[in-house]
């Protein structure tokens, strides 16, 4: 229920801030040019707050966090003033009805380099991509990659850490294959592998990308040691303490603490008994692990954490910049998350990459709140990337969005004559059945992910 408030309480905040800046877009550049604006609000339905400025414009937080909206006064569907004439968004040019409508978007793409500059700034601590293990006969074994080399691009993008591979193979799917550029971190030699991806198919709720091409990152050694016990836990109920280290379960020895793990999943609400050693003791417990399902398979649970080794400094790195270069290490990772977002889009419509993909509210809450989770820096890039990809949805040729409208300015523009009334009401509906459609694709993803 925590996890659940905290993955709401992100989330609002993440999408109430990405869309007062689109809507302040069209709104700063409708002032600027002239337009009336009756209303700014964040939220729809039922106002929770509502002022209005000595202007007229009336500000609204309302109590549904799922969008908003800005209200110019237009002689189409308003009774106007012959004084406000001059102030309607139907009496503006169509290069600045184009400005205006362009200017949400626009607003997202800024506030996401303003957020990535920050995150820049401030540093990002990254480890660098050292390929630990590789699956037998995966993807990454057949291409030739060996292990304890480090990843230096792929395809062409470089890569300094596991963040910008991953973005780098997310931007590879539905792709032929994959050119690999590694370093042996010994001989420090360069090669070049390639991952044929043609039957590369996975899903990203249930896997991760490097994890389906048989890619393990390196890791610090994990001891078969507890470190940490949760509080009420079934480790703590049965009397487990840090420092204690499992021996066998259910009367089968463990050697490692992978063993130990996946002996207890087998047992979920059943009573085992749990031999360990405390202070060079040999003690014997008994233990009910909980039950958990992950994957729709029923597994225990028992609350405890390893005692891991420290990472060692030469695989750790931090992305951190002066003022100058964190603008072209921000300026650079919108164009690549941009063209990444499009890639993808237009992947989805050829059918290189599965409708699967999509994400609704709910994935975003829980990214929201794994990144809040993470410190300023993770929840910065989080927002940068959810504000680029609403903006280039806004961007989309729908008529209920900003695209369309666009898409109609432009026949304008080429025509000389706006597009007749029958036409755009024709559009507004296919348009909004289409984001229905979208939406509630993205609503089942996410309803699969969290009951799966």
């Amino acid at each position: 229920m925590i996890e659940f408030l905290w993955n709401l309480s992100a989330f609002i905040i993440a999408l109430g801030i990405l869309v007062t800046v689109h809507e302040f877009g069209h709104f700063w550049v409708a002032r600027k040019n002239g337009v009336k604006v009756e209303r700014f609000s964040v939220g729809f339905g039922k106002p929770l707050w509502q002022k209005t400025s000595a202007d007229g414009t009336e500000y609204v937080l309302a109590m549904i966090p799922l969008g908003g909206y800005v209200k110019m006064l237009d002689e189409r569907v308003d009774e106007v003033l012959p004084e406000d004439k001059t102030k309607t968004f139907n009496s503006k040019t169509v290069y600045q009805r184009i400005a205006i409508v362009a200017a949400g978007p626009i607003a997202n793409f800024i506030f996401a380099l303003i957020a990535f500059y920050l995150m820049f700034l401030i540093g990002v601590p990254g480890i660098k991509p050292i390929v630990g293990d590789i699956t037998t006969d995966s993807i990454a074994d057949k291409s030739g990659l060996s292990t304890g080399s480090v990843i230096l691009s792929v395809s062409g993008s470089s890569t300094r850490d596991w963040q910008e591979v991953n973005l780098a193979l997310i931007d590879g799917i539905g792709d032929k294959e994959l050119i690999i550029e590694a370093q042996d971190t010994v001989s420090k030699d360069i090669t070049t592998v390639t991952f044929d991806t043609k039957t590369w198919h996975f899903s990203p709720d249930k896997i991760a990308p490097l994890t389906s091409l048989g890619i393990l990152p390196f890791k610090p050694e994990v001891f078969n040691e507890l470190l940490v016990v949760a509080v009420d836990s079934p480790a703590d109920t049965a009397g487990l303490i840090p420092g204690d280290k499992p021996l066998a379960v259910d009367n089968k020895r463990v050697n490692d603490w992978q063993g130990f793990t996946e002996q207890i999943k087998q047992f979920p609400n059943k009573e085992v008994n749990l031999s360990i050693s405390r202070d060079g003791q040999i003690l014997t417990l008994l233990i009910t692990p909980q039950l958990i399902t992950r994957d729709n398979e029923k597994l225990g649970y028992i609350g405890v954490a390893p005692k891991v080794a420290p990472w060692p400094t030469s695989s750790l790195i931090e992305l951190s910049y002066g003022p100058l270069d964190a603008f072209f290490e921000s300026a650079q990772r919108t164009w690549n998350l941009t063209s990444i977002t499009f890639g993808m889009i237009g992947k989805l419509i050829t059918g290189d990459v599965s409708l699967n993909n999509l994400s609704g509210p709910i994935g975003i809450a829980q990214g929201a709140g794994n990144s809040a989770n993470n410190g300023l820096v993770y929840f910065l890039s989080f927002l940068a990337l959810i504000s680029i990809n609403l903006g280039i949805i806004n961007l989309l040729p729908l008529p209920v969005l900003d695209g369309g409208h666009l898409v109609y300015y432009c026949i304008e523009l080429i025509t000389g004559k706006e597009v007749s009334e029958t036409t755009q009401a024709a559009g507004y509906k296919f348009g909004a059945l289409a984001l229905i459609v979208l939406m509630a694709i993205g609503l089942f993803n996410d309803f699969n992910r969290v009951l799966g």
